[in-house]
């Protein structure tokens, strides 16, 4: 289903092949791919990220697991350094966080890795597929199944995307006068409004794996239709029915740092989480949701897959009441 308006003024209907930016449900996209490469024999996620990303082993992070960037216990929740508008140049926020040292002995503490997450894992899939997160997604999954979902958009692509309408306080921790992990994972965007910036060409084109995908519900829903389906649809084979196990395996249950909220985390994505992240009446459930009201996941036992991805963002960074109320109306009328 869609509807509704692209822009504010309520000038351009939303059509059926809009598509919007999704933020932070990019990271359970990443995950999927992620998982993929993992379960193809080329990733250990209990191996040390410098095996494949020698340079990482810089101050104290010779031993850091995978798993702990995976969960958000690797003591790197921002990036630090790199002012304002750096965001956009990749290879210098991998040499940043290659030197890096963690915040916290990696695995002792819980912060949510807003960005930095998809950098690191983005250049863990690059040192061993060969392709960025981007590529390996679009050359992997989307085309093999057809999925209208994108990081880092083409220009025919751009030409679809609606405007995202930033409610003016949803990113205020942005701004703390003093630094926080909220505000210092921010701390590499453009110095503009987030209204701007979030509709500016250069976050559309750019492979900001943490949070620049652009989709609509439809494509959030068949990707992770095809893990609802033990990770093969249409004869596409992205993953197999272990490694689906595997990436909906709880890690851990802590207080994140960040937004001071408990996760149940899993490995890239989180499992159900209400009220923050709400993913149906199953425990199990397990997806990933956007600042705002986006969400994509997967109830493994009813075998359902799930997409909504609004433009009008809600001033919170829980799903908000919007995605909670389709969340329920879906599982009412669902076996």
């Amino acid at each position: 289903m869609w509807g509704g308006y692209q822009d504010a003024a309520k000038t351009r209907p939303w059509h059926e092949d809009t598509i919007v930016c999704c933020m932070s449900s990019s990271k359970g996209v990443t995950a999927i791919c992620f998982m993929m490469a993992v379960d193809r024999g080329l990733i250990d996620i209990h191996a040390p990220v410098a095996r494949y990303w020698p340079e990482f082993a810089q101050n104290g992070k010779a031993d850091l697991p995978i798993r702990f960037v995976l969960d958000h216990r690797a003591g790197l929740p921002y990036i630090e350094e790199l002012g304002p508008g750096t965001l956009y140049d990749y290879d210098a926020v991998i040499a940043q966080l290659a030197k890096q040292k963690p915040l916290w002995e990696p695995g002792t503490v819980a912060a949510y890795h807003v960005i930095s997450q998809g950098f690191l894992l983005g250049e863990i899939l690059r040192r061993t597929t060969g392709m960025k997160v981007g590529e390996f997604f679009r050359s992997q999954v989307a085309e093999p199944l057809g999925i209208d979902y994108h990081l880092g958009l083409r220009p025919d692509e751009s030409a679809r995307c609606a405007d995202f309408l930033v409610p003016p306080d949803v990113f205020a921790g942005r701004h703390s006068p003093e630094p926080t992990v909220m505000s210092l994972g921010f701390a590499q965007f453009p110095d503009q409004p987030m209204d701007i910036v979030l509709n500016a060409p250069e976050w559309r084109v750019a492979e900001v794996a943490s949070g620049s995908g652009h989709g609509n519900a439809r494509a959030l829903a068949r990707l992770w239709s095809a893990v609802a389906n033990g990770g093969t649809l249409d004869g596409v084979r992205l993953m197999s029915e272990k490694a689906v196990r595997l990436l909906g395996t709880m890690q851990h249950e802590e207080v994140e740092q960040r937004a001071n909220k408990v996760y149940r985390q899993g490995l890239g994505l989180l499992l159900n989480s209400p009220p923050t992240m709400g993913f149906g009446p199953n425990p199990d459930s397990f997806g990933h949701g956007g600042v705002g009201g986006s969400l994509g996941f997967v109830d493994p036992a009813r075998r359902l897959s799930y997409g909504y991805t609004p433009n009008r963002m809600h001033n919170t960074l829980a799903a908000g009441p919007r995605a909670d109320r389709l969340v329920e109306a879906t599982f009412a009328c669902t076996p």
